[in-house]
């Protein structure tokens, strides 16, 4: 009982943290959905004007737990890290959320990253149908390196190798 009790532990881990779920629609080694966002209100920014950086995407709401457990580590160990790095960008996509919603939450927990709203999933819904939080790592040519789903620091830490390497080439 005790080996088909880790089995299934190990496999849900696995299953977890392999962002290759059915409901993703952007799969690694493709080139990743291009997508307007705004920067600032009425300021727009496409994914495509920012090839030859590597860009983490993050799916995430206010209101979800994982999310408020992995947005600290993105502020201090991405953010902070990288800010000044004119080769990286950090998208944060707060699903279905406005700029009222996103700046109050941003306040209330001293953030100082960006975040960006979308409305009616319409970025979310290029790269998945459920599930958050997502992470999506861009490399320089606009190709999906990396996908993760959830939030656990072994699968962070990953992400954050990859982006590493990544601006390292």
């Amino acid at each position: 009982m005790n080996k088909l009790f880790t089995f299934l532990l190990i496999l849900f881990s696995v299953l977890v943290s392999n962002a290759q779920d059915e409901f993703t629609l952007a799969k690694q080694g493709e080139a990743a959905p291009d997508f307007s966002f705004e920067t600032a209100p009425g300021k727009m920014v496409k994914l495509s004007e920012l090839k030859g950086k590597v860009v983490w995407i993050n799916f995430f709401a206010t209101w979800c737990p994982p999310c408020r457990k992995e947005l600290p580590h993105l502020q201090t160990e991405v953010y902070d890290q990288y800010k000044n790095n004119q080769d990286f960008v950090l998208i944060i996509l707060g699903r279905e959320h406005s700029w009222e919603e996103l700046n109050k939450f941003k306040a209330e927990q001293n953030f100082t990253m960006p975040f960006s709203p979308d409305h009616g999933r319409k970025v979310f819904s290029l790269y998945a149908q459920q599930n958050i939080p997502r992470n999506f790592i861009v490399d320089k040519e606009g190709n999906i390196a990396y996908s993760s789903i959830g939030f656990n620091e072994e699968d962070f830490a990953k992400i954050k190798a990859t982006v590493a390497s990544l601006l390292a080439k």
